[in-house]
């Protein structure tokens, strides 16, 4: 298959977690995606996946894991992030490098804290630490929508939060159709992981992290906050940080050089 481009499934407690893989190189990739895993996993998504980032196949293994398929209720961003490490684990999986996007990065920054050992390199895009006015507005604006089953407000909204108004712009058209599809059978997995996101909180650990981190924001992010990333870094010794101007919480699909901003960060 293109990019050795794989849908997977793997067991863990009673449940099971959908993943991907692809490429084919000697080094490993985690990579944990956002709060739209509530509304749709990656399970049959490895060839757009592949497709989008095939910068990393050829000397990456690359894999992107959703949330397990049965939650617990008061299930934390730390839950998540064990769990995450015992299917990396079963899978034989470690000395990765980690890339967490958005709430991905907050369950991120939970692996690199309890289980360093897991991880080579770290990189943290569009996320926070901890809340913010901004991001606790948000989030709980998305879980009233959720709430009400309005999927097609929640969505556009989404939308227009995460991209810049260039892109909104060139693209107004075509907003009212993201309501259209996609829709789940119910709301209750985006509500258990979005309640998860208004109780993060690790800023006071961060100078715990030790290994090489990357740190990638916009600076008009209007979902985790302005200064998230900047917090992020100046309390990551040694961290590296690209904020990049003018973008905001979709950066890292807007800017054209970031997964090579990754990939030089990885192979450095």
């Amino acid at each position: 298959m293109l990019y050795h481009a794989k849908n997977c499934i793997v067991s863990i407690g009673n449940t099971d977690m959908n993943y991907i893989t692809f490429g084919n190189g000697p080094k490993t990739l985690v990579m944990i995606p956002g709060l739209g895993d509530g509304l749709k996993t990656v399970k049959g998504m490895a060839l757009p996946f592949a497709y989008l980032y095939r910068a990393f196949a050829k000397n990456y293994r690359v894999f992107v894991f959703s949330r397990k398929n049965e939650m617990p209720q008061n299930y934390s961003l730390r839950d998540m992030a064990e769990d995450q490490v015992a299917v990396m684990k079963a899978l034989g999986l470690s000395d990765v490098c980690l890339l967490g996007v958005s709430m991905g990065g907050m369950i991120a920054q939970h692996i690199a804290l309890n289980h360093p050992e897991m991880i080579k390199k770290l990189v943290l895009a569009v996320t926070a630490a901890q809340q913010n006015e901004t991001l606790q507005t948000v989030v709980c604006r998305w879980i009233a929508m959720a709430e009400r089953g309005d999927y097609k407000s929640l969505v556009i909204d989404t939308a227009k939060r995460s991209y810049s108004e260039a892109y909104i712009k060139k693209h107004s058209a075509f907003l009212p159709l993201l309501g259209i599809v996609g829709k789940p059978k119910d709301f209750s997995r985006f509500l258990i992981q979005a309640n998860a996101c208004l109780r993060h909180n690790v800023a006071t650990r961060l100078p715990e992290i030790n290994c090489p981190t990357l740190v990638v924001g916009g600076d008009r992010d209007h979902v985790v906050g302005t200064a998230a990333s900047t917090e992020i870094s100046n309390k990551i010794p040694g961290s590296k940080l690209v904020l990049y101007n003018g973008l905001g919480h979709m950066a890292y699909e807007e800017a054209p050089d970031f997964n090579q901003q990754v990939l030089a960060f990885l192979d450095d």
